[in-house]
C-alpha cells in the first residue's frame, strides 16, 4: 500500500508518528464512455458557455454565486479561509463508540507507527481496547479539516473520517406516519426479528455484481451471446400487513 498522509497522532504529551493508508478500495469495474457510432472514447472538454471555445486550465478561476452574480476567488482567499496547516490528528476527547451515530462516518484509514512510534502506538491501541473507548479529534487533509475517530481493529489503529453535524441533512421535511403500530403487528414483528437473529458475519456478503459482469464480457469478447439470468419476483399475495408478517415467519430462515 501507498500512504497518502504522513503526521503524528497528538495524544496528550504523547506524539505518535504515523502514516495514513486508505483502508477501502472500489469493486466496481472501470467503464469507459464510448461513442455508440464507431466506439471511439468520449473526450471531456471544459468550454466557455457563451463562445463555446475550450478554455485552458490556466484561464479557469473558481466562483460562488451570490444571488444572480458570480463572485470570484483568488488563491489568497483559499488560503486565508483554510485552516491551520497541521501534520497532528489531535484526539480532543475519548468517548464511547455507540454514542457516536452512524449518520456521521464517512471513510477508514488505516494508521502506521513510524520505528519511533511503534512502543507508544501500541500503548494507545491496547489502553483502547480496554477501556472500550475511542479517540475523538480532528486533523487537516488535502487543505481540509475534518473531524475523526480512531479506534484498534484487530492489532491495527484505524481512523474514521467523522462528518461534520451540519452535513447531516435535517429529517422534518420526510413525511413519516405517526400511527402506532397494532399489538397483534409488533408481536409478530418482533419474533420475526428474533428468527432472523445470529452472529454478524460480513464476509457472507459478497458484491458478485462486478464478476457476473467480467463473466458477461468475456463472454461477449468471444462471440458468445450471455444467457439473462433469471430474476424472480416475490410478490406478497396480500397487502394485509398482519397476514404479511405471518407469511414470513412460516419461510424459511434468512429467505429473502
Amino acid at each position: 500500500m501507498r500512504s497518502i498522509w504522513t503526521g503524528a497522532i497528538g495524544f496528550g504529551l504523547v506524539n505518535i508518528p504515523v502514516k495514513l493508508y486508505s483502508a477501502t478500495q472500489g469493486s466496481e469495474l472501470d467503464l469507459d464512455m464510448l461513442d455508440k457510432k464507431d466506439n471511439a472514447n468520449i473526450k471531456f472538454k471544459r468550454v466557455n458557455e457563451h463562445t463555446g471555445k475550450e478554455v485552458a486550465w490556466e484561464n479557469i478561476v473558481k466562483g460562488y454565486n451570490l444571488d444572480g452574480r458570480y463572485i470570484v476567488l483568488t488563491d489568497e482567499d483559499f488560503q486565508k479561509a483554510m485552516p491551520e496547516k497541521t501534520k497532528v490528528i489531535t484526539i480532543e476527547e475519548f468517548v464511547k463508540e455507540e454514542e457516536i451515530d452512524g449518520m456521521y462516518y464517512e471513510t477508514p484509514y488505516y494508521l502506521e507507527p513510524e520505528k519511533s512510534g511503534g512502543r507508544a502506538y501500541v500503548l494507545l491501541r491496547d489502553a483502547l481496547e480496554k477501556t472500550g473507548m475511542v479517540g475523538f479529534g480532528s486533523f487537516v487533509m488535502r487543505n481540509k479539516e475534518g473531524l475523526c475517530l480512531i479506534k484498534p481493529h484487530e492489532d491495527v489503529l484505524v481512523l474514521n473520517r467523522i462528518r461534520w453535524a451540519q452535513e447531516i441533512r435535517p429529517s422534518k421535511e420526510l413525511n413519516i406516519p405517526g400511527a402506532a403500530p397494532k399489538p397483534s403487528e409488533m408481536k409478530m414483528a418482533l419474533e420475526l426479528i428474533k428468527q432472523l437473529t445470529g452472529p454478524f458475519d460480513i464476509s457472507k456478503y459478497k458484491d458478485t455484481y462486478s464478476d457476473e459482469l467480467m463473466k458477461l464480457i468475456k463472454a461477449k469478447a468471444k462471440g458468445k451471446a450471455p444467457k439473462a439470468p433469471l430474476r424472480v419476483v416475490h410478490k406478497a399475495k396480500t397487502t394485509d400487513l398482519l397476514s404479511q408478517l405471518k407469511a414470513s415467519l412460516g419461510g424459511k430462515k434468512k429467505a429473502g
